[in-house]
Formats: structure tokens, C-alpha cells, sequence
């Protein structure tokens, strides 16, 4: 039985609508992520599942019982807030207390039940100090700390780690990971970083406009987008536009505004003809750069073909910047007028510098394509 499933959920105000035909099934003991940009629908989803909002229209139930019209207090959840809505004139403890005392929890009991908790966020020994004079971090662990001491079946996180700086907000997560494998509960946590939900998600639900759009494991949205919205949020890539011009068993042959025809393998009868309108996508993993841009690319010419089968495209452009970035550094490329990227990963004796002549490489295999309405060809 799915924990949690959403059904046609939506939510209007007045003539917006927030959120708009919403399915989806959470499993037990998964942690979903619900990814998007500001204003996609995600917080007000959650809210929905949490009893906080009351959808317009649609169903949710919660281990099988439908719990749409039932009111917060009532659901057996718990929401860690962006916030942490601590209250500032009770101590730590009985900050993390306060669920189970509204829940009548005898005191002896609550007070063990919190310290245990305050212990398995590493913040044992902080029970008698003020929240106010706690950093950002610890006071999310103590937040986190309350939202569990309660046992809910289902644990609802609202953009948590976003008021905390790079370095804490990526240790966060891999400590709320962890504390998620070790309770083994419903987790539905919400982020508009894509690293956080990479990070955490056992599976990401990404939102746009109101709309769930994809529901997948990390690495089937990453690699297996289902539209060039998805595409572009997920991650840096180089939008290219061209127009089919030639298809033949195994191939799309294709003209681009890099000044090149490109060819896009592929292995079954592609839903495009001569004069459709794509918009291909380069991620800088695929690209490989080479100083000496001698012949493999020459406009006018076919692309090769390797023996394996494979198509090897590449283009010849000039490094216009060069952004070193630590761990990666980046160069910006004119490919005919047309802005591209590539990048390197680390240092390089082999450094290659702006005025540059260079060519860029990768396997035909490696490109997505999508068409005017974004939608993807798969190839």
C-alpha cells in the first residue's frame, strides 16, 4: 500500500490556480523530493498533504485512509519548516517536548523521548540552552529534532536547509539521508535545489507551472528527461536549434545555427521528417575539447562515423573566456557567432586560453532532442 496518494489534486485562489491535476503515489518509507522553481506548486502540495491548505479538488490518502478534508491535527504528520519555528521563550527540550505534550505524553516520558532525539541529531547536552542563542545549523537539527520525537508516519520538510550556508546545508544533507535509512519513514521533502534533491531523493517529483511533470529515480530524470523544461532546470547544457534536413535508417541528419550539419543516431523510426524544428541539447560531461582543431570538422562535411557505429560530431570555434572554478574550468566558445561551453575538469598543464582556436567533440549518441513545444524525440 502506497503511503500517500495524491489523486487529480488542485488548488486554486481566486482565478490562480496554484496547483493543477496532481497524481502521484509516495511510497512507504520512500523519500520523495518535490523539486521546482519558485512558484511551481511544490510548498503549497506539501501544505496540502499536511493539512494545512484544503485542496479545491481531488483526493488524498494517507495508508489507505482518505484524509482530503481532515483537518492537521488530525493526520499523523509533521512538518520541519524553512523557519524552524522554534518557540523562542521555552528551552531546547521543551521545544522538542512540545508535540508529545500536546499529545498528552506523560513528562517523564516526553523528556526521554526528546533527549533521545536531541541525541540522534547531535545535539545532546544543548536541552536546557535558548534557541535564540543556537546557530542556523543546530537550530534545524533541533526543528528536525521535534518534527520526529512524535513518531509521524509521515515526515513533510519544506525547504529546510535553504537559510543555511553551502557548506552546513550539504552536510545537512547527508545527515537527514542518513536519518532517513536509519527511521526507515515517509519522507516528502521539498527543495528548489537540484544538488539537494540528487543528494537526498529517493525518487524526485519535479513541478512546473502547478503541474507534476516527471516522477523518477535521480538518475532517470537526469538521463531520461521528459521534456527540455526538465532538461534545462536540472542541470547546465547547450541549447542548439537546427531543422531536420535528412533521415535514413539509423540517422537524423540535421542543420544547426553552429554553422554545421550534425547527425543524430538513432535506432528505431524517429516521429520526424525533413524541416521539423529541434532544439538539441549539449551537456559539457559529453563535450570533449581538443587544441588542434584540424579537419575531423569542416563545415559542409559529414560528420564521421566511428566503427563501433557510433557518430562522432564536432565543431571548430574560438575561446572567447576561460572561467577557472576550482574543480572545473569553463570556456566560453564562439562556434560561428554562436555562443557555446565546454568544460574541463581540475588544473590542466595543458591549459587552454581565451583567443584560442579549438575543436569540440562528442558521440551523436550522447544528444538529446526535443521539438517546438519542448516535448522529447526519443532517439
Amino acid at each position: 500500500m502506497s503511503e500517500i496518494t495524491l489523486t487529480e489534486l488542485e488548488k486554486r485562489y481566486g482565478e490562480t490556480t496554484a496547483v493543477e491535476d496532481v497524481s502521484v503515489e509516495i511510497r512507504d518509507g520512500e523519500l520523495l523530493c518535490l523539486l521546482g522553481p519558485s512558484g511551481s506548486g511544490k510548498s503549497t502540495t506539501l501544505r496540502m498533504i499536511a493539512g494545512l491548505e484544503t485542496p479545491t479538488s481531488g483526493e488524498i490518502t494517507l495508508a489507505g485512509a482518505d484524509v482530503t478534508d481532515q483537518p492537521a491535527y488530525e493526520r499523523n504528520t509533521s512538518t520541519v519548516f524553512q523557519d524552524w519555528a522554534l518557540f523562542p521563550h521555552k528551552t531546547v527540550l521543551e521545544n522538542v517536548a512540545f508535540g508529545l505534550k500536546m499529545r498528552d505524553v506523560p513528562k517523564e516520558e516526553r523528556r526521554e523521548r526528546a533527549e533521545a532525539m536531541l541525541e540522534r541529531v547531535q545535539m545532546g547536552g544543548y536541552g536546557d540552552e535558548d534557541p535564540t542563542t543556537l546557530s542556523g545549523g543546530q537550530k534545524q537539527r533541533v526543528a528536525l529534532a521535534r518534527s520526529l520525537a512524535v513518531n509521524p508516519d509521515v515526515l513533510l520538510l519544506d525547504e529546510p536547509l535553504s537559510n543555511l550556508d553551502k557548506r552546513l546545508r550539504e552536510d545537512m544533507q547527508i545527515e537527514l539521508r542518513e536519518i532517513h535509512e536509519d527511521l526507515e519513514e515517509t519522507f516528502v521533502h521539498v527543495t528548489h535545489d537540484q544538488d539537494e534533491a540528487f543528494t537526498l531523493a529517493d525518487r524526485i517529483g519535479i513541478m512546473d507551472q502547478g503541474e507534476l511533470i516527471q516522477v523518477g529515480e535521480p538518475t532517470e530524470v537526469y538521463e531520461n528527461p521528459a521534456n527540455r523544461f526538465i532538461e534545462g532546470f536540472l542541470g547546465d547544457t547547450n541549447f542548439v536549434d537546427s531543422e531536420v534536413v535528412g533521415v535514413t535508417d539509423g540517422a537524423i541528419r540535421v542543420e544547426t545555427e553552429l554553422g554545421y550539419e550534425l547527425v543524430l543516431p538513432t535506432d528505431r523510426d524517429p516521429d520526424v521528417v525533413e524541416g521539423t524544428e529541434l532544439t538539441l541539447s549539449l551537456r559539457p560531461e559529453v563535450l570533449s575539447i581538443e587544441r588542434d582543431p584540424a579537419a575531423d570538422a569542416v563545415e559542409g562535411d559529414e560528420q564521421p562515423v566511428l566503427a563501433d557505429g557510433s557518430t562522432l560530431n564536432a565543431v571548430v570555434g574560438t575561446i572567447e573566456n576561460v572561467l577557472y572554478r576550482g574543480s572545473t574550468v569553463r570556456y566560453s566558445v564562439s562556434v560561428n557567432g554562436t555562443a557555446m561551453f565546454a568544460e574541463r575538469t581540475g588544473a590542466s598543464t595543458d591549459a587552454l586560453t581565451a583567443g584560442e582556436e579549438i575543436r569540440i567533440e562528442w558521440d551523436g549518441t550522447d544528444v538529446l532532442a526535443f521539438r517546438a513545444d519542448g516535448s522529447r524525440v526519443t532517439l
